[in-house]
């Protein structure tokens, strides 16, 4: 028999508590643990790299260690199937986390060990091994979020995780720059192992989230059920045109900012900022922007549902790439700087917590980490890879005109919005 009782997350006070759950402050320091080695293996790497006297090619070359976030739905099934032998008493979730943990720990202190200009080539496979550790992290606490609350309080943990991952961005970022002007960069990537201590001791301290343990079975049930089972499932739950139409939604929502995200650091040097300037308007302030965003977004999932603020969000995230515009017309006014960054991160801030809810619900339990990596990359992928010529763009017809078609990519994915529009509310049931 169906219970008819209201959902105690409905409503302003249930939006409240769903923010007083417990795993609310569980994920801002999962969030801490995902967001720490994104810019480790990203753009600070590559300061690290130019400093160290490596050639651009080889700089770009590197960059491609970030694609185990692209590409980590096909481990996933993995994480998802398999209990690690010596972490399985801590569980399924527990036990693979501490072991992403350890496993980026070494590759953090494999980097410092084995610096660039000593040894480009370990260095880089020590990158990659860190770069894979977060992406082994995100797919177990994407898992683990999912889980441990129902589809109607999982706005309140994505933008409690989006402040922590915020969090972390800000210490690889802002804080990892600073350590390396006085301490190197080699103490600097050793020194920021010591914030995944706080990530490491609440893997012992909360619960294990219920999660379907199978018994041992053949290899070839094991690639059917772990490899197959996810997609097919989809697929079949949500029928093919429909899990399409999900699928491309999801893949074109960031398109705007990811379009935009690939030359933001160059405009900003071309508009006459500093260094200096940069990282205080853009890893910190910009930051903390970001996180005061995804804390409204986690809010209003919470507060109105999913349908309106994904119309809302996509359309922010779109429309404050025009900001720029403004930035460009005033280069090298701080004022300018900040109202644009305001606006940006305010808005992807916001949209955040709204796709992570939004595609929480879409989610079989069954196959949490599988489902959720594939359309975590998918929500990535298109993005990096169109972004990839958002260089050309500039050189041919200047910044302004990237603004506006960045602005403009957005009109695909309001169509696929409009085409979902009435089959949304029901996807937001538990699977």
């Amino acid at each position: 028999m169906t219970s008819t009782s209201p959902s105690p997350y409905k409503g302003a006070r249930g939006a409240l508590r769903a923010f007083a759950q417990p795993g609310a402050i569980t994920m801002l320091f999962f969030g801490l643990a995902s967001g720490l080695p994104f810019l480790l293996v990203g753009n600070t790497l590559s300061a690290w790299l130019k400093e160290a006297g490596i050639n651009y090619g080889a700089i770009g070359l590197a960059s491609y260690v970030t694609f185990s976030y692209n590409f980590k739905f096909v481990w996933a099934p993995l994480v998802d199937r398999f209990r690690l032998p010596l972490f399985c008493r801590l569980g399924q979730r527990r036990g693979w986390l501490l072991f992403a943990l350890m496993l980026l720990a070494a590759g953090l202190a494999g980097m410092a060990a084995m610096p660039p200009d000593a040894s480009l080539t370990r260095f880089v496979c020590m990158t990659l091994l860190a770069a894979f550790a977060g992406a082994t992290i995100d797919i177990v606490v994407d898992a683990y979020r999912v889980e441990i609350a129902p589809p109607e309080a999982q706005g309140a943990l994505a933008a409690t995780y989006t402040l922590g991952y915020r969090l972390g961005l800000i210490a690889s970022g802002a804080g990892v720059l600073i350590m390396a002007d006085s301490l190197g960069w080699q103490r600097a990537y050793i020194g920021i192992c010591a914030l995944l201590l706080v990530p490491l001791v609440t893997v012992f301290l909360v619960r294990e989230p219920e999660h379907r343990v199978r018994e041992r079975v053949s290899m070839r049930v094991a690639v059917e059920e772990g490899f197959i089972g996810p997609f097919r499932e989809f697929f079949s739950r949500y029928g093919f045109p429909l899990a399409l139409g999900l699928i491309a939604f999801v893949g074109l929502f960031r398109l705007p900012d990811q379009m935009l995200g690939v030359m933001a650091y160059p405009f900003y040097l071309d508009s006459g900022f500093s260094k200096t300037q940069v990282a205080e308007v853009s890893k910190v302030y910009g930051v903390i922007v970001g996180i005061v965003g995804a804390l409204l977004g986690g809010y209003a999932v919470a507060r109105f549902g999913i349908r309106r603020l994904l119309a809302v969000s996509a359309l922010g995230v779109a429309l404050s790439n025009l900001l720029y515009i403004v930035m460009a017309s005033h280069p090298g006014q701080t004022w300018s700087f900040v109202l644009t960054l305001s606006g940006d991160n305010l808005a992807q801030g916001f949209a955040g917590p709204v796709l992570v809810a939004f595609m929480s619900s879409l989610v079989n339990r069954s196959f949490t980490a599988t489902q959720y990596a594939l359309l975590s990359s998918l929500a990535n992928l298109p993005g990096k890879l169109i972004g990839g010529m958002s260089g050309f763009i500039v050189a041919g017809l200047g910044y302004p005109a990237l603004f506006i078609i960045s602005t403009v990519s957005i009109v695909p994915t309001l169509l696929a919005l409009a085409w979902l529009w009435r089959r949304i509310p029901d996807l937001r049931a538990p699977a």
